[in-house]
């Protein structure tokens, strides 16, 4: 591929896998994601050959998924939480159970969690972010929170 046909290439893919990094980070990280994709394609122009539409998507969506996982917690979990009647201690000391009995469930139900009730994100995007399908991020979903719901009572409710 010559450098004047990857230009073109770049000119007309950027909207797009804009929209994609969009879909996943939000605006705050889009730019730098779709830039480094960019940049890491313009470092194959040897190996490249019409179109680069697939190899872009692929390549913006995995960096996507890279950044997330990298990514902290956007708040403070006690932030979010509120409930009438308990006090501040208690309802932190909860939460601190909470996560460490999370934190004991293998790494792809751990994520599935943090992604579907801290993140906000539907079934879809998690699917989308760990190659899974919806069927299988349901049923390992389910299995997490019997797992998180029987390890909690068996640790702190005895």
């Amino acid at each position: 591929m010559t450098q004047e046909e990857y230009k073109d290439e770049a000119r007309r893919l950027r909207p797009r896998l804009l929209e994609v990094a969009r879909r996943y980070l939000g605006d705050e990280d889009a730019e730098d994601t779709v830039q480094d994709a960019l940049l890491r394609l313009w470092q194959m122009l040897d190996q490249l050959h019409l179109p680069l539409d697939a190899l872009a998507s692929v390549l913006v969506r995995n960096l996507c998924v890279d950044r997330l996982r990298r990514r902290q917690p956007l708040a403070p979990l006690d932030d979010r939480v509120s409930v009438d009647g308990v006090s501040q201690a208690d309802t932190d000391e909860r939460i601190d159970r909470m996560m460490a009995v999370v934190a004991q469930l293998p790494p792809l139900q751990q994520t599935i969690l943090r992604l579907r009730h801290m993140e906000g994100m539907d079934m879809a995007q998690i699917a989308a972010l760990t190659g899974s399908s919806e069927v299988n991020l349901r049923k390992a979903l389910s299995r997490a929170r019997q797992s998180v719901r029987q390890q909690y009572l068996k640790q702190y409710e005895q």
